[in-house]
């Protein structure tokens, strides 16, 4: 069912934000390098903060600004609806990402009060091309094996964003995409029943 596939996506994804405290390495990062981890750093102690002292619909108020002061979440939605976001009307974008939106707050504000004690290593950051860093990391757990995360940090004219999140190699938008290009085929190649899909999910 998509919907359970979306959810899982979501879900998924949101443990590579949840994490206890960040442990940067005792280095001192260039400039350039610094930027995007402070940036890791940044949202992790303020997630934590919020799990610690929120609940229900502050919580999800309060994760949902996390998410838009740091996320570059329009920019996340374009990608994960890939070319089909060319087909979509001005309208349609628009319910499109505040749909995106409000499932992403609900999904990372369940995510994250399963967590505890858990602790995020940041390591190396790699610059690529066009305005893109990579942030490798280790989310250190109570119980099992690391796991690795890597985070995809983009500048932008507000500065820099997240914009993507890999899960022991798996990417967050990327996997977004196929489910919601599979539902889209499924529906006869239209837009229109993702969104009104995802509206209904975030309704809920």
């Amino acid at each position: 069912m998509l919907l359970l596939a979306i959810r899982r996506v979501m879900l998924r994804s949101a443990a590579a934000v949840a994490a206890a405290a960040f442990i940067l390495p005792v280095l001192v990062l260039p400039v350039s390098a610094a930027e995007p981890a402070k940036l890791v750093d940044t949202v992790a102690v303020e997630v934590i903060e919020i799990v610690k002292t929120k609940t229900g619909a502050d919580r999800q108020a309060s994760i949902r600004r996390v998410l838009k002061t740091n996320f570059d979440l329009p920019y996340m939605a374009r990608a994960a609806l890939g070319t089909h976001w060319n087909q979509a009307s001005e309208a349609q974008r628009a319910r499109f990402l505040a749909a995106v939106e409000t499932a992403e707050a609900r999904a990372y504000s369940d995510r994250f009060g399963q967590y505890a004690g858990q602790t995020l290593a940041v390591g190396k950051v790699t610059p690529r091309p066009n305005g893109i860093s990579v942030v490798d990391s280790l989310l250190n757990q109570t119980n099992g094996q690391p796991i690795k995360l890597q985070w995809e940090v983009r500048d932008t004219p507000g500065g820099p964003r997240i914009t993507d999140v890999k899960v022991e190699g798996v990417s967050m938008v990327m996997t977004r995409r196929s489910d919601f290009n599979s539902y889209i085929q499924n529906h006869g190649g239209m837009v229109e029943p993702l969104i009104a899909e995802l509206e209904a999910r975030a309704a809920r």
